[in-house]
């Protein structure tokens, strides 16, 4: 992951932080960890082997804008519908899962060439995020920030850039040769990293530990407006079953702390 990219991204969180800390709001601060499971073109789709084999890591660092409460005066926010039901969340975060082809094609009972060349294919992405959602708690913030030991469900759904950096080999030599790469991966694979968007949703809940911090745990989807995060890209004209564009699916465990 590139320096200035780090360096420009905390940057712009301290400058947001500060703007919106001329309006009042208080400020939370956390972090995530947790397994990912990327789905993309390793392995056979809708099978169990796959989703639970090319599965890596996720952390990150986490901030948020509550708008039921300033610090400055140790009050609340005057009460509406969105104060006591929303807060913005901000994230740097970064995840790496190594992949591989998984599921009926690469059976041992297969002795094929085409199946010793999907077997001999490994991978891995790194992929840093940066963006922002917005989450929704059904029930009011305002009485769980005072009451110690209360659940806070919630669901989310924003948007996030991402730089990732593949990369794609084989253990019977260098790809794009007859000995080492099927067919339908032949100049469809790259170890060139790239930026993309990405849609986020998530639904998860917090836990009040104490009157200034939490434990959280939510379950996020993203998806990528792009095919080549995995550094595999097969015609999606020709091979309809890799046509659908990289996506993974994160469990999040999360400490926040409320800042005064």
């Amino acid at each position: 992951m590139p320096k200035k990219f780090i360096i420009s991204t905390m940057l712009l969180f301290a400058f947001a932080n500060s703007t919106f800390a001329q309006f009042g709001f208080s400020h939370e601060i956390g972090a995530i960890v947790g397994p990912v499971a990327f789905q993309s073109d390793y392995g056979q789709r809708y099978d169990f082997a796959t989703n639970a084999g090319n599965t890596g890591y996720g952390i990150g660092i986490i901030h948020y804008l509550n708008f039921s409460y300033r610090a400055e005066c140790n009050c609340y926010t005057p009460e509406t519908y969105f104060n006591d039901h929303f807060k913005l969340r901000s994230e740097l975060s970064y995840n790496k899962t190594e992949l591989q082809h998984f599921g009926k094609w690469v059976d041992k009972s297969r002795t094929s060439l085409f199946a010793d060349q999907l077997r001999a294919m490994r991978g891995s992405t790194a992929v840093t995020n940066v963006g922002m959602q917005l989450e929704f708690f059904p029930l009011s913030i305002r009485d769980f920030s005072s009451t110690i030991g209360a659940w806070a469900p919630f669901i989310s759904m924003g948007g996030q850039f991402s730089f990732y950096d593949p990369e794609v080999y084989s253990t019977l030599g260098p790809l794009n040769t007859p000995i080492s790469t099927p067919i339908k991966y032949y100049d469809a694979t790259t170890n060139q990293g790239g930026t993309v968007w990405s849609i986020v949703g998530s639904i998860g809940t917090r836990y009040k530990l104490t009157e200034l911090s939490d434990l959280m745990i939510d379950l996020r989807w993203q998806y990528y407006f792009s095919n080549w995060v995995d550094g595999l890209n097969p015609d999606p004209a020709v091979y309809i079953e890799n046509r659908a564009n990289d996506w993974n699916v994160w469990l999040n465990f999360g400490y926040i702390y409320y800042l005064q």
